[in-house]
Order: structure tokens, then C-alpha cells, then sequence
């Protein structure tokens, strides 16, 4: 058996958030192994976030040219996936190769290590053959994988996942959507806007379920307009494969076809695989249990996806200063160094718990995990930006609720803008402590208006302050203000 070898800090899974805490730990002068198996970096800048972003902004300038007419003359629009499928692989991926990214890591003082990674015991990580033993602690960051459901005859078929859809360089004639989410529907559109024809199937009753059921209305009719073909209420019960293209079967008898078949149901974390139980963790759970400040246990915190706390970037890279902060705090105090009560600020600047951040921030306070502003955004045209709570939640747990909604194409902008400007700004609030609680904004700019309601949601400001605010004539935004106008 190896000798162990001492180190600070283990971070197994360099995702989004692992690279944070790993790089912002050895900046500040930890000795850090970083273990990452597949691309460092995660799923955000090689499958997901950006170069899907990148396929979503082609597609939309194809509607754009489209809109022309009616507004500005003519246009006619000849789409072709080749320069979107060159730009994925020459500016966003490297080509799936992440030197870059392992440079970034190394060049922080961090110690790359590829492989592996299963705990072994407290404080102790194998990488093969390797032993760590970490000071001051592990941190998890080893992400979720795509949940294939148990469709019989599913599992034997060349299926796409995310990744495939991302990687594509011909396009297929047709494809099938399992899953009517925000992934689904994001890609559902771009493949129709270049020409494919697509079929999405959900088996809940709407899509986009999750959401406010104004947003799945918005989302499926602008699909629909598209030509996405959208079913909802059927639930897969077989997959058939010939060789040549797909066949689902429905419960309720309907059958779907298609050249390719995406299946985009979900994810999940993979816990049996870490060896949870040498440090007594169940690894029968859906996501790993953690407290507010991202502790697993005594010595090991979690970050990013695998918390089940939303499977976000931005999530991930706000947890990560959590983590940094409450992994230096608990090195100074082991050191008992000049800085041994935790006073020391953190790299990056501290976050006190009140939630104060910057320079000016009360030294060493280590923050808080707090989800009650969570944002969201799903990325089809229209854009649907959402945080907290949606109206059905807040009725749930009792709350006085007060529903305000403004059309945006009541709006003077949404008036001004004209083709495309479906969506609307629905409002959630707590009557009895008169502060928002909730937020909806669909539009061209969903995700971008959604910013001054999430800092209304994360700073409980009360309604009486919002509707004293002056809203810029005439944006998107000022919708809010309409929406104020129609609290009841």
C-alpha cells in the first residue's frame, strides 16, 4: 500500500465550482490536489452553458432575419450548422481538450492530478495507486450525470444525451425530445430553427413544469411557432431502434419517430462511487446532505451540483466562495497561527453573515448558504427568468399570497418591439410581510429583467419602496412597475 502523502486540501471533481475552491485555496497559499477524471472545467464549458449559448444565439439571429418582414423589408435566411459547429469546437471546447484549463489550475500553485478519485477513510483520497491525506479537509465537486429513465429497450439504443446534441456536426432530418424541461426545450428550438423537425415529449401535463404555468404557455406556444410538434401528458414506455432512426411508444398507445433520439429527463449524482461509506456517509441518497456552510462533515464540504441545490453555474461558483471561506477559517484555526480565531480576510473578499461583501466586509466572517433568491433562466426566444418562489409554492406553505401580472406586449416596449415580443412579468408576494417573494419574467430580455427582481426577492424590499422606484421609459423592465400596479 502507498504511503500516504500529506497535503492541505483534496478537491475531487474540478467542475465549475471545484476549480474555484481549488484555484482560490492554492492562491492563498494551501497545498491543493485537484483530481478530475474527465475535462477540467466540468459540464458548463464543454456540453452545457456555453456552447449552448452559442447554438441558442445562431438560432436566435435566424429568427431575427426572419422578423425582417413587417418591420424593415425582406429577408430571406438560408441556415447552415457549420460555422455554428466550428465556432463550439475552436472557441468554446478546444476541441473537448481542457490543457487550458489544467494551466489555469497549475498556474495557481494547484497540483493537477487525472484519474479517480474513492475517499479511504477520514481526511484520505486514492487516486490508483496514490494516497492523500488532506490537513484541512476534502471538498466534493464531482457534478451529476444525465438520469436515463428505465424506458424498456431504451438502454440498448445510441441514444444523445446533452453531449451528443452539443457535439453534432450534421445535423439529423428529425429528432425526438424526451423531456420537456429547460435543456429540452432550449435545444428542441435551435434544431428546428436550422431545419430539423422536432418532436418533444413530456410526461408531465405541461412543460417547462417547474415554472409558472403562464411561462410553459409562452414556451410552447413560441415553440410551436417554430414547428416543434409538442405532446405533454405521455409517458415512455419503449424505445425501438432499427438502424436507421427511432421509435418511442407512449403509454396511452401513440407512437413518435425520428432519426435521433435526445433524452434529456434529469440529473443525478453518483455517490456509490465515492466511497462514501469510509467516512460514514450513506451513499443512498439523491444528492449529498449538506449544512449552510457546505459541510458534508467534519472535514469535507460539497460544491455544485452534486448538493442538489440546483444544477447552476452560478450556484456552484457561490457555494464555491462559501466553501473558501469556511475551509480557510478552519485552517487557521488548526494552525493556530496570528489568525487562529478566523479573522483573516478571505481571498476574493469576505461576506460577513448578514450578507455584506467586498473590502469593506467585517473580516473572516464566513457566510451562509442562502437559496430564498435562487435565479433561474431558461434560454429559448422568449427568454423565462424566474427566482423564488412560483405562485402554487407560496400557496403550499400557507403564505398570503398576492399575484400581480403585466402582458409585455402591453407595455410600450413590448408594443414598440413588436414581432417577438411575447411574454409577460408575473409578480409573487407575501401580503402580510409585504415583500416579494417570487418572480417571473418572460421576454427578448427575460433573463436580464429578471436582476432587479431577484435583488427585490434577496433583499426583501418591501412593495411600498418598489412602487415608489422610477422605472427607465421605455424598457423592458418597466414592466415591473405595470405588474406592481396589478398586486391583488
Amino acid at each position: 500500500m502507498a504511503e500516504p502523502e500529506l497535503v492541505d486540501v483534496v478537491v475531487v471533481g474540478l467542475g465549475v465550482g471545484g476549480e474555484e475552491v481549488a484555484g482560490r485555496l492554492a492562491e492563498a497559499g494551501l497545498t491543493v490536489v485537484g483530481v478530475e477524471r474527465d475535462l477540467v472545467g466540468g459540464e458548463c464549458p464543454y456540453w452545457g452553458c456555453i456552447p449552448s449559448k452559442m447554438m441558442i444565439r445562431a438560432a436566435n439571429a435566424i429568427a431575427e432575419a426572419r422578423r425582417v418582414d413587417g418591420l424593415a423589408g425582406t429577408a430571406q435566411v438560408r441556415p447552415d450548422w457549420a460555422p455554428v459547429a466550428k465556432r463550439i469546437r475552436e472557441e468554446a471546447t478546444d476541441t473537448w481538450d481542457d490543457t487550458v484549463a489544467v494551466e489555469r489550475f497549475t498556474g495557481k500553485g494547484g497540483r493537477f492530478v487525472r484519474g479517480s478519485a474513492r475517499l479511504d477513510g477520514p481526511g484520505r483520497v486514492r487516486v490508483g495507486e496514490r494516497v492523500f491525506q488532506a490537513r484541512h479537509g476534502i471538498v466534493l465537486g464531482t457534478g451529476t450525470k444525465p438520469s436515463v429513465p428505465p424506458v424498456d429497450g431504451l438502454a440498448d439504443t445510441p441514444y444523445w444525451t446533452n453531449r451528443q446534441a452539443i457535439e453534432v456536426e450534421e445535423l439529423p432530418e428529425s429528432l425526438l425530445v424526451l423531456g420537456g424541461g429547460a435543456i429540452g426545450l432550449e435545444l428542441a428550438q435551435v434544431f428546428a430553427r436550422f431545419g430539423v423537425r422536432v418532436t418533444v415529449v413530456e410526461a408531465a401535463d405541461r412543460v417547462l413544469a417547474v415554472e409558472e404555468p403562464e411561462a410553459s404557455e409562452v414556451a410552447a406556444a413560441a415553440l410551436r411557432a417554430d414547428g416543434v410538434k409538442i405532446h405533454t401528458g405521455v409517458r415512455a414506455e419503449r424505445v425501438r431502434h432499427d438502424g436507421r432512426g427511432f421509435t418511442l411508444h407512449g403509454a396511452d398507445g401513440a407512437e413518435f419517430t425520428g432519426q435521433r433520439l435526445l433524452v434529456v429527463t434529469g440529473r443525478r449524482a453518483h455517490l456509490d462511487e465515492l466511497g462514501l461509506d469510509t467516512v460514514g456517509v450513506d451513499a443512498g441518497q439523491r444528492y449529498l446532505a449538506v449544512d449552510d456552510r457546505l459541510r458534508v462533515t467534519d472535514g469535507m464540504w460539497a460544491v455544485g451540483d452534486v448538493t442538489g441545490e440546483g444544477a447552476f453555474t452560478h450556484v456552484a461558483m457561490y457555494q464555491a466562495g462559501i466553501v473558501v471561506a469556511d475551509v480557510l477559517d478552519c485552517a487557521r484555526r488548526a494552525d493556530g497561527g496570528p489568525d487562529a480565531s478566523g479573522t483573516a480576510r478571505v481571498t476574493g473578499g469576505a461576506v460577513s453573515a448578514s450578507g455584506t461583501t467586498g473590502p469593506g466586509a467585517p473580516a473572516g466572517a464566513v457566510p451562509r448558504a442562502d437559496y430564498r433568491a435562487l435565479p433561474r433562466v431558461t434560454f429559448t426566444d422568449p427568454e423565462i427568468g424566474a427566482v423564488g418562489l412560483t405562485e402554487r409554492q407560496a400557496r403550499e406553505r400557507g403564505i398570503n399570497v398576492q399575484v400581480g401580472l403585466a402582458e409585455l406586449p402591453s407595455s410600450a416596449r413590448g408594443w414598440i418591439h413588436r414581432s417577438g415580443n411575447e411574454g409577460f412579468v408575473k409578480l409573487v408576494a407575501d401580503a402580510d410581510q409585504g415583500v416579494l417573494i417570487g418572480a417571473t419574467s418572460v421576454g427578448p430580455a427575460g433573463g436580464e429583467v429578471l436582476s432587479g427582481l431577484v435583488v427585490a426577492v434577496h433583499a426583501a424590499v418591501p412593495l411600498a419602496r418598489l412602487r415608489h422606484m422610477i422605472y427607465a421609459y421605455p424598457t423592458f423592465h418597466r414592466a415591473i412597475e405595470d405588474a406592481l400596479r396589478h398586486l391583488r
